[in-house]
């Protein structure tokens, strides 16, 4: 497989809004994390179409952050933690992946916090995340499962 993405790509630090910030989701987020995560649950289970979060626990969310974070150092898939521009609250995540997928560079998946959906805020992400994987990505074609193409018809892609 050849790298994800190549080697002298500068891989984006942060995404800022006023609205919310991006930044690499790291073990030090788990608290504020595991909240946003279980206050959540029916709609992160609506993201990815399975079980997921039922059942996470403190412990399995501090190993899942820690092998993002690991994964993000090592430069193979990349996952970015959501917060208010203060700090203070995870509002969601944002996870930039490698595909098996034919003709797709990259996979894009982010979610909201339940509590901020009827804000449109997860638009708004959306929004803004395609912006920048366009602008500041090395990729040519992104596919958002569950946004841009359905679950359903992302399953159906053939894989190389």
């Amino acid at each position: 497989m050849p790298p994800f993405v190549p080697k002298d790509f500068a891989v984006p630090a942060t995404l800022k809004t006023n609205e919310f910030h991006l930044r690499m989701l790291t073990v030090n987020d788990v608290v504020k994390d595991f909240d946003a995560v279980i206050t959540s649950v029916d709609h992160c289970k609506t993201i990815w179409g399975g079980k997921w979060p039922e059942g996470l626990t403190l412990e399995q969310n501090l190993i899942d952050l820690g092998w993002h974070q690991k994964e993000f150092q090592i430069r193979q898939s990349f996952a970015y933690t959501v917060v208010a521009p203060d700090e203070s609250m995870v509002l969601g995540c944002v996870y930039i992946n490698p595909t098996d997928k034919s003709g797709i560079d990259a996979e894009v998946y982010l979610w909201i916090r339940q509590s901020h959906l009827a804000s449109g805020m997860e638009t708004r992400l959306y929004q803004a995340v395609r912006e920048w994987v366009q602008s500041d990505w090395p990729f040519a074609a992104v596919a958002y499962p569950g946004r841009s193409i359905s679950l359903a018809e992302w399953r159906e892609i053939e894989s190389i």
